[in-house]
């Protein structure tokens, strides 16, 4: 009886091991192996419905992060203003926690898809909560 327990026992634990070194390991496995930071690294033509203005930005590498970008005249901020810092994994970019330039506060994402990023954002200046929606379209 003790040799059965201790077999089914070991069975259980074999079983339990193999079904576990299947599991899918998705923090090594990227969203979209094709694409990387330097896909979105330029300057961009953007609309908007926020501003209903055509303007441009730059997007260049963060040198402080493998991941990270910065987009100078973000939201059609001042070009040479503090730039919005974001992170790329795979086609998604999203820009960084707590965004404030010139007193506006930034929440969103965007898809790279070919030569355009399609974003979706909010834009908060204290007394408003303002949805946008932008096309980047690479030059």
């Amino acid at each position: 009886m003790k040799t059965i327990k201790v077999t089914l026992a070991l069975l259980m634990l074999a079983l339990a091991m193999t079904i576990g070194g299947c599991a899918k390991d998705s923090a090594t496995t990227p969203s979209d192996p094709g694409t990387t930071r330097d896909s979105f690294i330029g300057r961009w033509s953007v609309t908007e419905n926020y501003t209903k203005f055509a303007y441009e930005v730059t997007i260049s590498a963060d040198p402080g992060s493998a991941n990270g970008v910065l987009i100078a005249g973000f939201g059609n901020t001042l070009p040479t203003g503090p730039a919005a810092g974001a992170v790329v994994s795979g086609s998604k970019i999203t820009l960084d926690a707590n965004l404030q330039i010139d007193g506006l506060k930034f929440v969103g994402s965007g898809t790279l898809s070919g030569t355009k990023i399609n974003w979706n954002y909010t834009v908060d200046d204290g007394a408003n909560l303002l949805h946008s929606i932008a096309v980047y379209t690479k030059k």
